[in-house]
């Protein structure tokens, strides 16, 4: 298949890097110039890339970046056409998913969004999970591509469900994490050493994946960005502007948003980095 993808960062790289070495004509494009992939060719403005071509495929930092890639200067609108597909891998704002997806359906494409869950690892060894609204045969024309660079395809319904379940699974994961932070702060305080405490987590029922895959980088302090904790910041507050709208309360959440405001100094590294922060207020 012929693809636009765009956007290059952490995730999108990868992901762009596994359609090639599927075989797919994969055009790329990022907002900050420099950044290939081999094997894919290069073009200097979203419009540029998908002109042409099957799919368009998005993987950007928020919603006013997929807005902009889609209908700003030299945005993919202008050359969009009846048959092509608009997926969205970015995580953005459910309602304005359902937004943008009439906007581009009224020029005879389609729009599928699919947000994924799997990190940096996942994305480089093609074994994502995409979490996707959109119609089923749209979803089954991106099958190929689907299993070029993930392991699992799970459709929660019609556009903008996608979105609306990773919110609530990144909900999940940010609770869970600040349960791990704390825990461990208080354990070492109390003359538990971390090592020690990591063996009681893998062996009981409060293990997760959460734990399993950040323990080992809290072992040896590194933050290095798999899940920037700008992205997930900003995820949070998604989260809670969900929340406001459909008059759902989320005091855990608000609370957890508290420590990522007062871990903005950190916002390019990892959002396990937030530990740090809970460590810091255990001193005072």
């Amino acid at each position: 298949m012929k693809v636009a993808f765009l956007g290059l960062g952490i995730m999108g790289r990868a992901m762009a890097a596994n359609l090639v070495k599927a075989g797919h004509h994969v055009t790329v494009w990022n907002r900050t110039p420099g950044t290939t992939v081999e094997g894919a060719r290069t073009a200097d403005t979203p419009a540029a890339a998908a002109r042409d071509c099957d799919v368009v495929w998005m993987c950007v930092a928020d919603t006013a970046a997929v807005e902009q890639v889609l209908f700003g200067e030299n945005g993919v609108f202008s050359v969009l056409m009846q048959g092509m597909i608009v997926a969205d891998s970015s995580t953005i704002n459910p309602l304005a998913t359902k937004q943008i997806a009439e906007r581009v359906r009224a020029l005879g494409a389609d729009f599928v969004d699919a947000p994924v869950t799997g990190s940096k690892v996942g994305a480089e060894s093609g074994q994502l999970v995409f979490i996707v609204g959109g119609a089923e045969p749209s979803i089954k024309r991106l099958t190929p591509l689907f299993n070029a660079m993930g392991k699992q395809v799970i459709r929660m319904g019609n556009v903008g469900m996608g979105e609306s379940a990773k919110i609530g699974m990144n909900l999940m994961i940010a609770l869970i994490y600040e349960g791990f932070a704390e825990a461990l702060t208080l354990t070492e305080r109390l003359g538990v050493p971390n090592d020690k405490f990591l063996e009681l987590v893998q062996a009981s029922m409060v293990r997760s994946g959460v734990t399993d895959y950040k323990a080992p980088f809290i072992q040896r302090r590194d933050f290095s960005p798999n899940f920037p904790l700008r992205l997930m910041h900003k995820d949070i507050l998604l989260m809670l502007e969900a929340a406001k709208t459909t008059g759902v309360a989320l005091p855990g959440l608000e609370s957890v948003e508290k420590v990522y405001a007062q871990s903005a100094g950190m916002r390019d590294q990892d959002y396990a980095a937030t530990l740090v922060t809970v460590e810091n207020l255990a001193k005072k």
